[in-house]
């Protein structure tokens, strides 16, 4: 995969999943833009896809849901960059908490954050995006289709940024652009990962559980985004791509129930 010469923009990309999709574009060469909240996190992440071989790298820091400083943002890059080629939108939080004890400014926190976030991404790149030829890469979740308690919030807010890669399929592909969503697995290494298997042994049960023997890798999820991202994926768009290793195939299952149940034992407690 040869992205020489290719700007490409990851929002969220100072950690986990995200930061492993921008590595993988530096080592094919690209232009790369990156942005989070933390000056800290760009400042670093900057240095590492230099030596990841990116052509050239930018960054800048901002709130997702902030529209006006996400619009100034990608403007930035712009100036910088030129037309986006590929465009991976990130950004997310969670946390868990069952629907009656969550309060209105929790649920719409998780809302603004992933759902509106992504609108403010999407809208703010759209200018800049490169016609015919632009790809926009929505990192989704399992919630946006699969029903998990102790995730009202995230559920709602992935089937979301789905529907809006579907919808957008449609209204920006007439323009050559490309819109698609990716939701990862298990993958090790993540925030995500360390939740779900704060222990040795459940990382070992989980492990089990996945029909493909194997937790992910940020680099599974990368090389996903690098084929949605080529020519070789130049006739698929509004597709919800899951890199799971067949994990989902058997629906949310003990994982659905799992979280409900802590959160009940906890408030008993």
């Amino acid at each position: 995969m040869d992205f020489a010469g290719k700007t490409v923009v990851v929002i969220g990309g100072t950690s986990g999943i995200n930061r492993g999709i921008a590595e993988a574009f530096a080592a094919s060469g690209a232009k790369l833009a990156v942005a989070s909240r933390s000056q800290e996190k760009v400042d670093d992440t900057i240095a590492a896809l230099k030596a990841a071989g990116a052509a050239e790298v930018i960054g800048a820091a901002f709130d997702v849901r902030d529209a006006e400083a996400v619009a100034a943002g990608l403007q930035q890059f712009h100036a910088a960059l030129g037309d986006f080629d590929v465009l991976v939108s990130g950004a997310a939080g969670n946390f868990p908490a069952l629907m009656a004890e969550m309060s209105v400014n929790a649920f719409r926190t998780v809302v603004e954050i992933d759902l509106m976030g992504t609108v403010h991404v999407l809208k703010g790149a759209y200018p800049y995006l490169k016609r015919p030829g632009g790809n926009i890469i929505n990192i989704s979740a399992p919630q946006s289709y699969l029903p998990y308690e102790g995730q009202a919030h995230v559920c709602a807010a992935k089937a979301g940024v789905d529907q809006i890669t579907r919808t957008l399929s449609m209204e920006w592909g007439v323009e050559g652009i490309r819109v698609n969503s990716v939701v990862p697995g298990f993958i090790e290494g993540t925030e995500g990962a360390k939740r779900l298997a704060p222990t040795p042994d459940a990382g070992e049960q989980l492990r089990r559980d996945v029909p493909l023997g194997r937790w992910g890798t940020p680099q599974d999820v990368a090389n996903a985004c690098l084929f949605l991202a080529s020519d070789m994926a130049s006739y698929i768009s509004g597709t919800v791509l899951a890199v799971d290793g067949a994990l989902y195939q058997r629906g949310s299952g003990q994982f659905g129930q799992m979280m409900g149940q802590m959160l009940r034992s906890m408030k008993k407690g």
